[in-house]
């Protein structure tokens, strides 16, 4: 039986022969960085092997353990920078005793509040990444887990999300000075597959057509039965879902933004790895999904990483060089949401960039021209060089990666208001949710095209309208009972199955013209 000598840590791992060395190293407690859950084309799990057959740089996902092995693991865990705050509408609140938590599940972090009850007081906050991060990093790959799993994929998934919600619970009660029998009551508000995968329900029906979710009204049980540590009698809220993408996360933003009350044109968007948007139109509330992919959040790219110290999250290109701006003043180590889209709207300001989406030619710039030593070669590929040593650059796989994004999000926007009947000038506020759209200015948005310039300054942050949203289930029977009212007045309309969606989703794909600046 092999070996595993993983240095530095004093720890041997004995396996099968023929082992998947990531999943090896998962299942130990070791953190590699695998977006892809193991299918080998995110490129981001690499590993040293010290010894063995073949040594050097390996991708984990690619290795099976046929020998025993020295691997020294190149990357570290950092801790995310998570959104806790957003607007709170005015409600009225029911006071009782004890203490509640509101949580916020997404797809790659989550939020909570410990709120004392008998005043609504937020006692303490908290925040890190889903744990279920190891098995993918979006819902469809951890649902893919499932089905490769069917035994204990569900399990595997559920036991992940909800030991790291006990810890930081345990965390919060000690900052708080409380034990954590002192908590009834823990709403969640998450999409659905994660509330699925927090219940420990078969997300896989969400995966495949015709995608229907197991369930999508609210769930009340008791917190322990999921393994959830708190009083014996805590009971355990979930907000409800409109459908498999529409889930209780936009339900609670629509309502703590009022949308089902208003008298204007609205529109209420959550960016994220999937973009979620709703329509208040003349009563009625339209919704879609679009598959924005994880780009926005710094995955699938070249040099992306999370929002944490050391990503870059602005970027301008000056004729004196490339000036890049990081999240804690430290140095530069890769690229997260806001970075990316930062540099691509410099790349088509400066017409780096055609609207395209291709690189020029480093052949059609002038040896002079300040712009010709950014652009390199690799073989015959283009590449943006951000800085040298080490090596942060954009290649055009990146670029495409922000243009499916982007054309993802425009054409949901743009479907919603076709179906609708109205027009982009109709629309009075555009309100923009979630942890990512929060650390994006106006501009960056509307600089690549994911939103038209025409609402540019009627963009209005609204933050983790998530978790305001649990917060207020929490504190209201009424809001409990008017947000469950809601979800099912939301219509809920397939993006695949609007008339002339393709051309709609390619002319969405364009990036934006730049006035005084050909970027053909």
């Amino acid at each position: 039986m092999p070996e595993i000598h993983v240095m530095g840590s004093g720890k041997v791992i004995s396996c099968e022969h023929g082992t998947n060395l990531l999943k090896a190293l998962l299942q130990e407690g070791f953190f590699v960085e695998n977006p892809c859950n193991g299918n080998g084309t995110c490129g981001k799990c690499g590993v040293k092997v010290v010894s063995g057959e073949h040594p050097g740089i390996r991708l984990a996902c690619q290795v099976e353990v046929t020998e025993d092995l020295q691997v020294e693991l190149l990357g570290k865990e950092k801790e995310g920078k998570v959104l806790t705050s957003g607007y709170v509408p005015e409600f009225q609140k029911e006071y009782t005793n004890g203490y509640g938590v509101a949580v916020d599940i997404g797809t790659t972090t989550a939020a909570l509040d410990l709120v004392r009850l008998s005043d609504g007081e937020v006692v303490a906050q908290g925040a890190m990444l889903n744990a279920q991060k190891q098995f993918g990093q979006d819902v469809l790959t951890r649902i893919t887990y499932e089905y490769d799993h069917p035994d204990t994929g569900a399990a595997d998934l559920q036991a992940a999300i909800v030991d790291s919600l006990n810890t930081e619970m345990e965390k919060l009660c000690g900052q708080a000075g409380i034990c954590r029998e002192e908590i009834q009551r823990i709403h969640v508000a998450a999409n659905c597959t994660m509330l699925h995968m927090l219940l420990g329900v078969d997300a896989r029906p969400i995966g495949r057509a015709p995608y229907r979710p197991v369930f999508t009204e609210a769930q009340t049980r008791r917190a322990s039965e999921i393994g959830l540590k708190a009083g014996e009698e805590t009971i355990l809220y979930c907000l409800p879902s409109v459908s498999a993408y529409i889930g209780a996360d936009i339900v609670a933003g629509a309502y703590v933004c009022g949308l089902q009350r208003e008298q204007e044109r609205v529109l209420f968007i959550d960016i994220g790895t999937n973009g979620e948007i709703v329509l208040a139109s003349d009563g009625r509330l339209l919704s879609c999904s679009c598959a924005a992919g994880p780009a926005l959040e710094g995955m699938n790219i070249s040099c992306g990483m999370r929002a944490a110290d050391g990503a870059v999250e602005d970027v301008k290109i000056t004729e004196e060089g490339v000036v890049l701006t990081t999240i804690g003043d430290t140095a530069p180590e890769g690229l997260c949401g806001s970075g990316i889209l930062a540099a691509v709207k410099e790349l088509i300001r400066t017409g780096l960039v055609k609207k395209t989406g291709v690189f020029v030619k480093k052949e059609d710039l002038s040896p002079e021209d300040y712009r010709y030593p950014m652009i390199r070669l690799n073989g015959k590929k283009r590449e943006f060089v951000l800085k040298e040593k080490p090596d942060l650059y954009i290649t055009q796989g990146d670029v495409r990666q922000v243009q499916l994004a982007k054309g993802a999000i425009l054409s949901g926007f743009t479907a919603l208001l076709k179906k609708a009947g109205i027009e982009m000038k109709d629309l009075s506020r555009v309100l923009i949710a979630g942890q990512f759209g929060a650390h994006l200015p106006a501009e960056f948005l509307t600089g690549v095209g994911i939103l038209p310039k025409e609402v540019e300054d009627r963009l209005v942050y609204v933050g983790n309208t998530s978790k305001t949203g649990a917060y207020m289930t929490l504190m209201s029977r009424k809001a409990r009972e008017e947000m469950e009212a809601l979800a099912g007045t939301i219509e809920y309309m397939e993006l695949a199955q609007t008339e002339n969606y393709e051309r709609i989703f390619t002319e969405s794909m364009i990036f934006p013209e730049i006035k005084g600046r050909r970027n053909e």
